[in-house]
């Protein structure tokens, strides 16, 4: 089976900086995109950051220019670099990937609560 765990999610002022991460683990033969999404109260979750194993990214307008997505393919790891965070940002953060373990299949974190002040 296909573990993903969430980290980093805290309370910050609004204008601060907050760096995500989320570890896969399991019997996992290749990552194919790793996506983070985020669901704030009451809303929809929606797709936040996409990145592709080649490093080829794609984000949510609301985020353009003050989030960046990254990942480390050798420990299976993708981050969120989530800078100029505004109190719009409180969400839930999931971290999601298409994992191809026997075959492929898409994976959810638990969910890492990133609260923003003003």
């Amino acid at each position: 089976q296909v573990q993903l765990v969430e980290s980093g999610g805290s309370l910050v002022q609004a204008g601060g900086s907050l760096r995500l991460s989320c570890a896969a683990s399991g019997n996992i033969f290749s990552i194919n995109d790793m996506r983070w999404y985020r669901q704030a109260p009451g809303k929809q979750r929606e797709l936040v950051a996409v990145i592709t194993n080649k490093g080829s990214t794609n984000y949510a307008d609301s985020v353009k220019g003050r989030f960046a997505i990254s990942r480390d393919n050798a420990k299976n790891m993708v981050y969120l670099q989530m800078n100029s965070l505004k109190p719009e940002d409180t969400a839930v953060y999931y971290c999601n990937a298409d994992v191809y373990t026997n075959y492929m299949g898409r994976y959810w974190g638990q969910g890492t609560q990133v609260t923003v002040s003003s």
